[in-house]
């Protein structure tokens, strides 16, 4: 039987070159990651997804209940964005879409994206999106509910990737920080992590990805999707 792996992600999953695309891409770093395996997977993303979002998605989600009872491994692709500059509190930005007439919502949001970089080089990245302490917290719980499940699923995650995004005005403070906090977790958790940096690092800031600054090329996904794959492959080799 071929794997079925269920990835939880941020945009880092499903945004390419030049922007979004269906989740079913085969260029997808997923897709690839599954292909490798000679399997498919389910996508569970959104834009700005943090650890938090993961758990909330695990805890208040029915299709992602009915998944876990047949998947055969778990990735959580997370925890880059919430390293991200923050200078609003994510209440606050996030609420920015709520905003109503539309024209007060495009004024006041344009006028934050405006303010964000120059507001991330002046605070220097802080506060972050979501702080590392937060974002180990979230993944724990969510590894330990997952366990409480199904105790016999692999589970796979990610450390932070790196950005040269002039939104954020090229400012990544909170990230060796994250990355620190979140190799220890893995290590006493016993969840394998997928090095981003060292697999994609060159990819993003040598300009080669998106030209948002953040986002990957189809190199970049094609990388860390054999990259994943050959993390996973050793506890995926009895399925079936």
């Amino acid at each position: 039987m071929a794997p079925h792996l269920l990835v939880f992600g941020d945009s880092l999953s499903f945004h390419g070159p030049e922007g979004p695309c269906p989740a079913d891409d085969p260029r997808l770093w997923p897709n690839v990651a599954a292909a490798g395996l000679g399997g498919h997977a389910d996508l569970v993303a959104g834009i700005g997804w943090t650890a938090r979002d993961v758990w909330w998605s695990l805890t208040g989600d029915p299709r992602v209940w009915a998944d876990l009872h047949h998947v055969d491994a778990i990735v959580l692709a997370i925890g880059s964005m919430d390293t991200l500059p923050s200078p609003l509190p994510t209440y606050l930005r996030q609420g920015l879409r709520y905003l109503r007439p539309d024209g007060v919502r495009r004024v006041v949001r344009g006028a934050y994206l405006a303010a964000q970089p120059k507001l991330s080089v002046a605070l220097r990245g802080r506060p972050a999106v979501l702080p590392a302490k937060l974002t180990v917290h979230y993944l724990d719980q969510s590894v330990t509910a997952l366990r409480a499940l199904r105790p016999e699923l692999p589970i796979f995650g990610m450390l932070p990737s790196v950005h040269r995004a002039a939104a954020y005005g090229g400012v990544h403070t909170a990230r060796p920080g994250a990355e620190a906090a979140m190799a220890s977790w893995a290590a006493r958790a016993d969840v394998p992590l997928l090095d981003l940096a060292g697999v994609v690092g060159e990819h993003v800031l040598s300009g080669a990805g998106n030209p948002d600054g953040m986002h990957w090329g189809w190199a970049g996904h094609a990388a860390v999707g054999a990259a994943m794959a050959k993390l996973m492959a050793p506890a995926l080799s009895d399925v079936g």
